[in-house]
């Protein structure tokens, strides 16, 4: 489960149309999302259309009661926005939960431990901070395995944002806790030229800590929030909803480029081991001897058993294309020796688990397609050499590894195309070689030789 942090302390830079908005993108991705307020201000809930009035329960009655030995389970105060969205609401009472919380011991590790509670139940959780360092900020970065700041492209977020970044290393400093923080550019308005300035700044000092997307200037976000829905119920083709779906992609892809990283460097910590194996194999293959009945003789070319065969010489069909003579007796080899197939593995074995962690991969004949999607139930590929139609197009799922893959047979020229999983349209994670689209998101390209 990862838990993302939408952290900055100034006010007005968009960390609730974030929080709404990104948690919106992920469910309508398929993954199980939680949104949790953070801000006293409860704007979450207004921002949903959850009636405050209706709210018996909040964050803050979850967060104290295990202080008050009363343990609230958090599943007793969530809101279901959508089928794979809920709602964790805030209430004003957070505003004195720093005050309740002054002699409780561990009291920055609240949120940590009610989220360990249901690790199981959801697949990514995003918190909305308040515009304050206090200890709601420092309980949610604790609990937060990446942070998002989202950057306003005027002035005076610039001038913050290295102050936010700095308070959020010492936050971690203190609780030795490393946090993936990364910075997007939001409220983006391309007409202005201070915008285009500052965003150009920004990928210039925070290139390796930025998002590729930037959220984009948009009425209809605000509409939106005053109609208490997420921009992809209120208008599904707007560049708003575009903007975050891009973004919810690019979150999952650097959570699924983790897992290829964590595999590849598995398969590298056995390849020693496959060396090893194969040079001591090869080792026993040379120089030992071989007892036909009661002859002696030293065969070089393998630890192979040998049967003697008495025939005449030009009968004896050659063993591989050549002969062993032992004494006057000529012997066919007969290949009867055993591997074991836990020392090593086979070459073919080897590069098949190697080609499952490349993106896309030119073979001689053809463009092999593998992705690793463990919660998929159907991937396709559409894009120019299908006319765009995903049902051409179905990769296989290979066992029960979560890798999905194809080959196809592709004349040379360079294509664009889009995954499709579980019907849901999206940018190759693994392919770095993108293109921006007509719909505000980005295909991936292949250029075959």
């Amino acid at each position: 489960m990862r838990v993302i942090a939408v952290i900055n302390q100034k006010g007005g830079c968009g960390k609730t149309t974030v929080s709404i908005n990104l948690a919106s993108a992920l469910a309508e991705l398929g993954h199980r999302t939680l949104l949790v307020d953070m801000d006293p201000q409860s704007h979450c809930a207004v921002g949903l259309a959850v009636p405050e009035e209706q709210i018996e329960q909040s964050i803050y009655d979850v967060l104290i009661s295990a202080s008050r030995n009363e343990p609230i389970r958090l599943t007793e105060i969530l809101w279901q926005i959508s089928d794979k969205l809920e709602l964790a609401p805030a209430s004003i009472d957070l505003a004195a939960f720093e005050q309740q919380m002054a002699d409780v011991t561990d009291r920055e590790c609240a949120l940590k431990n009610v989220l360990d509670g249901v690790g199981d139940e959801f697949d990514y959780v995003v918190v909305d901070c308040p515009p304050a360092v206090g200890l709601l900020t420092f309980s949610a970065s604790r609990a937060a395995t990446d942070a998002i700041v989202p950057v306003e492209t005027g002035y005076f977020s610039l001038h913050g944002l290295s102050k936010q970044l700095e308070t959020l290393k010492v936050l971690c400093g203190r609780c030795n806790h490393h946090i993936n923080v990364r910075v997007l550019a939001s409220m983006y308005d391309i007409r202005t030229k201070m915008a285009r300035e500052i965003l150009a700044e920004l990928r210039s000092h925070f290139a390796d800590k930025m998002f590729r997307t930037v959220v984009n200037f948009n009425t209809k976000l605000k509409e939106a929030a005053s109609f208490g829905q997420p921009i992809s119920e209120y208008d599904p083709a707007s560049r708003g909803q575009a903007d975050f779906r891009s973004l919810a992609e690019e979150i999952i892809a650097s959570d699924a480029n983790q897992q290829r990283r964590e595999l590849v460097n598995s398969l590298a910590g056995r390849l020693e081991t496959i060396s090893a194996a194969a040079d001591e194999l090869r080792v026993s293959t040379r120089g030992e001897d071989i007892r036909p009945s009661s002859v002696e003789a030293p065969v070089e070319a393998a630890n192979l058993p040998v049967k003697a065969v008495q025939t005449p010489q030009a009968e004896q069909p050659a063993p591989r294309g050549e002969d062993i003579r032992l004494g006057s007796v000529e012997a066919p080899v007969e290949s009867t020796a055993k591997v074991n197939p836990n020392a090593c593995l086979r070459q073919a074995d080897v590069g098949a688990k190697l080609s499952d962690y490349y993106g896309v991969n030119q073979l001689n004949d053809a463009v092999a397609f593998v992705t690793l999607y463990p919660r998929a139930k159907s991937v396709q590929i559409a894009g120019d050499f299908n006319d765009w139609q995903p049902s051409k197009t179905n990769l296989e799922k290979v066992g029960d590894s979560g890798v999905w893959q194809t080959k196809l047979q592709l004349p040379a020229g360079r294509y664009r195309y889009r995954l499709v999983v579980d019907g849901q349209w999206q940018q190759d994670p693994y392919n770095k070689l993108t293109e921006a689209n007509q719909f505000g998101g980005h295909n991936s390209v292949v250029e075959v030789k």
